[in-house]
């Protein structure tokens, strides 16, 4: 029997760190963007409900493929088992963004 494959994606997104889980990840067709499709979410019991899992459930409800642009991509890991998918808060004060490249005129003052 072929093992199944989990994968973690941490993201960026409106500056909060975003955990989901997925069953492929891959490049995909769109240049710059990062294709992640079948997303997982725990299957738990209706008395217990995890707000910050329930919100991202909702975000994502009816999604089948998401692309996420690379630079707000954290970290890829291919995972034995699937975890807690979450919504936290950013703490990157030790983190530079990468510069970003000034247009022809942007650059010069007139």
């Amino acid at each position: 029997m072929a093992a199944s494959h989990i994968f973690k994606v941490m993201f960026v997104h409106q500056g909060k760190v975003y955990e989901v889980y997925a069953r492929k990840v891959s490049q995909g067709d769109l240049f710059g963007f990062l294709e992640v499709e079948g997303l997982v979410f725990g299957e738990r019991s209706s008395l217990v409900v995890d707000p910050s899992e329930e919100r991202i459930k909702a975000e994502f409800e009816g999604v089948r493929r998401t692309y996420l642009p690379l630079h707000s991509v954290l970290r890829v890991d291919e995972v034995p088992k699937q975890g807690t998918a979450k919504i936290s808060a950013y703490e990157g004060a030790n983190i530079t963004p990468f510069p970003l490249p000034l247009g022809p005129d942007q650059g010069s003052r007139k």
